[in-house]
């Protein structure tokens, strides 16, 4: 017997793993969440919203693996879906012990789903934290924030880096990608008109980069990269790098 469904005219349900999260141009825009239906299309929307990801991503766990020491705690602060220990994971010694930490439960859930088999083969854990109340560092080789610190209230932001450091060990790095601005007016407007031509030719609809825009507009607030920079050393980082750079996203090395 045929399936009655096939003949009922019924639109077949969207993907939720695709990101379509700001198409409903009816929905009121509210300010960006990673909530539930975020963290099912995380990674999706990541890696068509960010330049050049995988590469950032190789560039992160290279640096990482590197700096790695066994015996010694690595951090991935806004660890989201897990993406990026993953990859940290396949590259690093075994006797680093991982933790990932993010203030979203459903991001949380989704990275621990993801990690179900490393944790069978070091030790590694998620938690909830939120970056504004402090957070425990202790013992760490290697800290990576991936466009997280850009969440961060600006008020917060030189406390957290402080503790950041404060709980690392000589020579550890911190690797902070995130997206920026710039101090020139004229090239700030032009690397944010090149960066919605580089989303819609990701396929987001002017719709959606509008509403996204908006969404993130009291969430998302950048630096300029010297802003960073200055912070970076401010907290005690004695060498701070640029290892990658596209229009207005960059990936920075910071050494203790």
């Amino acid at each position: 017997m045929a399936d009655s469904k096939a003949h009922s005219g019924a639109s077949p349900q969207p993907d939720p793993t695709v990101d379509r999260v700001f198409a409903d141009d009816k929905e009121p825009v509210r300010d960006f969440q990673f909530n539930a239906t975020v963290a099912q299309a995380f990674d999706d929307m990541v890696g068509r919203s960010v330049p050049y990801y995988a590469e950032i991503q190789r560039i992160v766990a290279e640096i990482a693996a590197d700096f790695a020491v066994p015996g010694s705690n690595l951090y991935d602060l806004g660890c989201s879906t897990g993406t990026t220990m993953q990859l940290i994971h396949q590259m690093t010694h075994p006797d680093v012990r991982m933790v990932g930490i993010d203030n979203s439960d459903d991001m949380l859930a989704q990275a621990r789903k993801k990690h179900a088999e490393t944790a069978k083969q070091r030790r590694i854990e998620f938690v909830n934290a939120d970056f504004h109340q402090g957070l425990l560092i202790e013992n760490a080789s290697v800290v990576t924030m991936l466009f997280t610190l850009q969440f961060v209230r600006p008020l917060y932001r030189e406390r957290l880096l402080q503790l950041i450091h404060n709980g690392m060990r000589d020579d550890g790095v911190l690797i902070l990608a995130e997206k920026i601005t710039s101090e020139h007016t004229l090239l700030n407007r032009l690397f944010i008109k090149y960066y919605y031509n580089y989303k819609k030719r990701a396929g987001y609809t002017e719709t959606e980069i509008a509403r996204k825009r908006e969404a993130l507009e009291n969430v998302l607030i950048p630096y300029r990269y010297q802003e960073n920079e200055e912070l970076l050393k401010k907290v005690g980082f004695r060498h701070v790098e640029e290892a990658f750079r596209w229009y207005n996203f960059c990936c920075m090395v910071a050494v203790k």
